[in-house]
């Protein structure tokens, strides 16, 4: 029996009755609802996303601001709220049972307030110690988290069969945060223009403008997710139960392959700017030096593996996940050949010679197109292997129960539940990519960091390597006797 207490929570943006497995319902009323919820996690996902990477882009504008960091410090900057990310995207997953998929989207907005105004005041002061910096970049992991948690929440809105392309185009909307921070970033704080239609500012440097700009969108999303997102009342699941899916071995199978695909694109997004900026540019002659300027291309490959991503999904409901996945991974495998290629062509230049750097920029024509394969090859994989998610779970439920039955309706309430929470899992496991990528590319035993580069994408090639080999022996060799599926259902 209901309480007037109940009563008044279910009342708030509660929704009681939703069967999104039911055609009649999807049709007549479940489609109109997972729609509007969609477009609005996205705008919250994209501003998280945005404040998460906003290290990655602003890292290589702290020398210009008076900041003395040395390269390993700035890689550190941008890996550590990849790191922090990570690991809150458990406890965010979890949330969405707990308080309600509109609810924790309204808190997890107003927490982009810390990072933000945190930023904001930090970068002021040059005198702000390092130590400091490394704090208040942890705090942005609280935009990584918003990942798993908007991810849970829509999963739980859309019928099996158009989860792929709902999941890639929440993901997509996150993405593209990544893509557009490091756009406008440069813009914002005076650093550079934009293909000629804005110029660059002649007032220095000051990163505090996109800190505030960001807060304000958060207070934006925040609103929206207030006004017009609702949480499901069939939503319901303990931490005990959420956490079986740790005791699974695919959801661990399946982490490996994220790490390959989200934790290559968190991370080469991360350290992409710095990469150019210590290998193919100096800053002499002032304003914009010599060679390539990062602040012109850092946003393309984020942009390039956001764009992607949805297409990735839409492919995996067309083709089947297994072989999407395991295409991305080839394609992975030879463009990152690529751009090892392109690198060991390079010439360190720990003096910054301007000779050397303009020697470099040839090269980068070369480097950028190799490195865009990259990023289109992780989108597609990443849409992909979040299509696998629930497709597994589905089968094993329809796999251990006979059709039309109740325990068949049961079992497949329970799958979705733990799909969700192993969406939390993998994502939080495969974001930690995100933070070991930019540590490789700036290893403290090497002196050299163009020789710590190449020894980074030598391993990656290893790793892409095995996680073709996985999803070949895991879910395509013998995908009936495994899973219960036809390779295409995968």
């Amino acid at each position: 029996m209901s309480t007037p207490a109940t009563d008044n929570r279910r009342a708030r943006r509660w929704i009681e009755d939703w069967r999104p497995e039911d055609a009649e319902f999807w049709e007549s009323t479940g489609r109109a609802v997972a729609r509007r919820n969609l477009v609005w996690s996205i705008f919250a996902e994209h501003v998280g996303f945005s404040v998460w990477l906003i290290w990655s882009v602003s890292s290589a504008f702290l020398l210009a601001q008076g900041f003395a960091f040395t390269p390993q410090q700035l890689f550190l900057l941008v890996a550590l709220p990849n790191l922090v990310g990570s690991l809150l995207r458990l406890p965010y997953t979890f949330a969405v049972p707990k308080f309600g998929g509109r609810n924790w989207t309204i808190v997890s907005g107003a927490m982009l307030l810390v990072p933000t105004l945190l930023f904001a005041y930090a970068v002021q002061d040059p005198t702000t110690p390092y130590w400091v910096f490394c704090l208040i970049a942890a705090t942005a992991g609280v935009g990584g988290g918003n990942f798993a948690s908007s991810m849970a929440n829509i999963n739980f809105f859309y019928p099996s069969d158009k989860k792929g392309a709902a999941l890639g185009l929440n993901a997509a909307g996150g993405n593209l945060g990544v893509s557009l921070i490091q756009l406008l970033l440069p813009v914002m704080v005076g650093g550079a223009g934009i293909f000629g239609l804005v110029q660059a500012s002649g007032g220095g440097i000051h990163l505090e403008r996109a800190a505030y700009a960001y807060a304000g969108l958060a207070m934006l999303a925040t609103a929206a997710a207030w006004l017009w997102m609702d949480n499901l009342a069939t939503v319901t699941s303990s931490p005990r139960e959420q956490m079986q899916v740790v005791k699974q071995r695919r959801t661990w199978q399946l982490s490996l392959l994220y790490i390959g695909t989200f934790g290559s694109f968190i991370g080469y997004s991360a350290a992409m700017p710095l990469l150019i900026r210590l290998n193919f540019w100096v800053p002499e002659p002032a304003p914009l030096g010599t060679g390539i300027y990062f602040a012109f291309y850092a946003f393309l490959g984020a942009g390039v593996g956001s764009l992607t991503r949805p297409f990735g999904g839409w492919m995996a409901d067309r083709w089947g996940g297994a072989r999407v996945t395991l295409a991305s991974f080839v394609a992975m495998v030879v463009f990152t050949l690529g751009v090892l290629w392109t690198v060991n062509q390079l010439t360190p230049n720990p003096g910054a010679d301007p000779a050397v750097a303009s020697a470099n920029a040839a090269w980068f024509p070369l480097f950028l197109g190799f490195f865009l394969c990259i990023f289109a090859a992780t989108g597609v994989g990443n849409g992909s292997v979040y299509k696998m998610i629930p497709a597994l779970w589905k089968a094993s439920a329809e796999r251990a129960t006979a059709p039309g039955t109740p325990e068949r309706a049961a079992a497949l309430t329970s799958a979705t539940r733990q799909s969700s929470s192993a969406l939390g899992v993998i994502g939080a496991v495969g974001a930690v990519g995100g933070f070991l990528v930019p540590l490789a590319f700036a290893a403290p035993w090497v002196g050299d960091p163009l020789t710590a580069t190449r020894a980074a994408f030598t391993v990656f090639t290893a790793y892409y390597v095995g996680c073709a080999t996985l999803t070949w022996v895991l879910y395509l060799r013998r995908p009936v006797r495994a899973h219960g599926l036809a390779a295409a259902e995968i």
